[in-house]
């Protein structure tokens, strides 16, 4: 059955074109969300058409664009609006806890269990002796290590959340300044034994360097709720056949 907006064809050669640019799960999902963006655009086309002056000559980007302009207007974020946003979410608007740390790698491939278990061997025994001299640590980097940090005595340098593989990340963040990790991190690139030397704990930025972004924020979130709703009374005023409309997406709102 095709799909007809306000006696409008969308054809399934336009809809199969569409599809492409919509990649989740499985086709049939994919299908119809391109269905619904060209049914939405479609509207916001007819309604550009009605309603926007212009010479005839525009693109239909320029149409749209000069519709939702014409036709959604939303408030600023005065400053009242952006503290309360800010007392309440002020843990996002927090620099990052900034960790200073080393390490020794012994490497190891991960499908080779042999060189797995000799390289953890050799992790441990080097976690042994640094319990007992720990000042020999950038010595021991510098002639064990398999990482090119090994140069600097096994430097990490300042790493944040997100700053290196996981399987790190998991003990750098639980370690306090100067702890030794009792035992070998196994990460794809073998074993590591892990020091935290020093943590910079994060600080809440102040209200002043965070009001132009949450403003930013708050005036595009009340933009793309003002857009869908606008795009809902299109669908509610206009007769649609062929589609059930799920979600009324629109390329404009992704």
């Amino acid at each position: 059955m095709e799909i007809m907006v306000n006696g409008t064809v969308i054809s399934e050669r336009e809809i199969a074109r569409e599809t492409q640019y919509h990649p989740p799960d499985n086709f049939e999902d994919a299908r119809q969300q391109a269905a619904e963006a060209l049914v939405v655009r479609e509207l916001l086309l007819q309604q550009a058409r009605r309603l926007v002056a212009g010479n005839g000559d525009e693109k239909e980007e320029t149409l749209i664009a000069g519709l939702i302009s014409q036709e959604v207007k939303t408030p600023e974020a005065d400053e009242e609006t952006c503290r309360r946003y800010y007392q309440t979410h002020c843990d996002r608007f927090r620099s990052p806890d900034l960790i200073e740390a080393r390490h020794i790698l012994f490497a190891a491939k991960p499908n080779d269990p042999e060189a797995l278990a000799a390289a953890r061997t050799k992790a441990q025994r080097v976690i042994e002796l640094l319990q007992q001299a720990p000042d020999r640590f950038a010595e021991l980097a510098s002639e064990l290590s398999a990482c090119p940090s090994s140069k600097q005595g096994g430097s990490l340098g300042q790493l944040t959340r997100g700053s290196t593989v996981p399987e790190l990340e998991t003990f750098l963040f639980e370690l306090e300044p100067g702890q030794l990790c009792p035992v070998p991190i196994r990460s794809r690139y073998g074993f590591h034994v892990l020091q935290v030397q020093q943590r910079v704990q994060g600080k809440t930025l102040p209200f002043e360097s965070a009001q132009k972004k949450i403003a930013e924020y708050l005036e595009e979130r009340a933009w793309r709720r003002a857009v869908h709703q606008y795009i809902r009374l299109l669908v509610g005023a206009s007769k649609i056949t062929g589609i059930e409309l799920d979600g009324c997406s629109s390329p404009l709102v992704q």
